[in-house]
């Protein structure tokens, strides 16, 4: 694959990676994507939308975010040195205010009034309700009930912030139901408002929307990890659910001989229900329409699944990730809830940083990465921080003593 003039090539014309993606819209919807897919084209080659956006990025998200070497970290686990690009910094404290402020400024762009969301463990919905709140658009953030009471604080965050927050009741009441519902209620009111979907998933073009948005992750990490050590790391960690911070931070490297590892939740088991690993147990299959590997039951729907974090427990995955396994240009491996949180212990004790559970997941998978590199670097999108997940781990794991 031509790494070189990659993003000349993918997604193609009809929005696929290989076969993955598309838009399997209903008939109606299809020329809605399709003026928010002219809309996309022309205002990414617009100089005076790159400008604005850049100048939110600088004086109002405070991007670029440092990359940071772990060295206490680092030394108590032995073998290569750790860095971590801290996303957790980016104002809302995540990495996913970089695709919302693009949203919103689209939404500005195409006319529209509302902003129409769902989000898992809720740092979707702060962001986008605070992209809503600094452009004056009105907010709504469909979030499944069982994620509401476990990420209370970001729900308050988001009522804060002047988002209605409607809660998702059927089903197992997370994520897949929550993009369900957030689907249904932009379908009826397509002319006011824009679906503003919260990671590299869904129909074209918000794969690749969302991923061109996050790319200055990368493009960040990629020179500030040269700065400081001299040389391109050796190889780099993100977690995966939909796969939005890996996809930011691993455009940058997909050109150089770097190893690139995307770590997926293993949950508490191998069985359906039980995880939500679906690059290491799922199949092509079509969800919330666009096509992806997928988790499925015996009759082929999407299965139920579960994740300690709220926001990696989604049945299926970008479909740009499902090209760069089949490629095998990134490896996909996992991490299991109770794997997860002794990382995130390890991170509060030896570092003094607090990372989101989700984060979690790729800060241990690199630590065990790193014992068996022995030496060298791994660099770790920290893709957001625990303030959001303190009264889970506490009521659940107490101080991790």
């Amino acid at each position: 694959m031509d790494y070189k003039n990659y993003f000349k090539h993918y997604p193609d014309s009809k929005g696929e990676f290989a076969g993955y993606g598309g838009a399997y819209l209903p008939p109606p919807l299809e020329p809605v994507f399709a003026e928010i897919i002219a809309a996309y084209n022309k205002i990414s080659n617009d100089a005076k939308f790159i400008e604005e956006l850049r100048s939110i990025r600088k004086h109002y998200q405070g991007r670029p975010t440092p990359v940071y070497h772990a060295k206490r970290l680092s030394d108590d686990n032995g073998g290569a040195q750790i860095y971590l690009k801290r996303e957790d910094l980016n104002h809302t404290g995540a990495h996913k205010l970089n695709h919302c402020m693009g949203e919103g400024l689209l939404a500005k762009y195409m006319g529209k009034k509302k902003l129409i969301a769902e989000t898992g463990a809720g740092q979707h919905g702060v962001a986008l309700a605070t992209a809503a709140a600094y452009f004056g658009l009105e907010c709504e953030i469909h979030m499944g009930e069982v994620d509401i009471a476990k990420e209370a604080p970001n729900v308050s965050r988001m009522k804060l912030l002047g988002a209605k927050v409607v809660p998702v009741t059927h089903g197992l009441k997370t994520l897949k139901e929550a993009v369900d519902s957030a689907f249904g209620a932009y379908m009826e009111d397509i002319d006011n408002a824009i679906y503003c979907i919260g990671s590299v998933v869904g129909p074209h073009p918000f794969p690749m929307l969302v991923r061109d948005f996050q790319r200055v992750v990368g493009i960040e990490a990629r020179e500030q990890i040269q700065e400081m050590t001299g040389a391109l790391p050796d190889a780099v960690c993100a977690c995966v659910g939909g796969g939005s911070n890996a996809m930011g931070i691993f455009s940058a490297f997909l050109d150089d001989p770097v190893e690139l590892y995307g770590v997926e939740p293993l949950g508490k088991g191998t069985k359906l229900g039980e995880h939500a690993a679906t690059m290491l147990y799922g199949k092509p299959g079509i969800i919330h329409a666009f096509r992806c590997y997928l988790l499925q039951d015996e009759n082929g729907d999407p299965a139920p699944v579960h994740s300690i974090a709220s926001g990696l427990d989604y049945p299926g995955v970008g479909p740009e990730h499902c090209m760069l396994k089949d490629t095998e240009r990134v490896t996909y491996g996992g991490c299991s809830d109770d794997d997860c949180m002794v990382a995130f212990f390890k991170l509060c004790r030896l570092e003094g940083l607090i990372p989101a559970i989700e984060s979690s997941h790729a800060v241990h998978y690199a630590l065990e990465l790193a014992k068996k590199m022995k030496q060298g670097t791994v660099l770790v999108n920290l893709s957001g921080r625990g303030d959001k997940d303190l009264d889970f781990v506490i009521e659940n794991y107490g101080f991790g003593e």
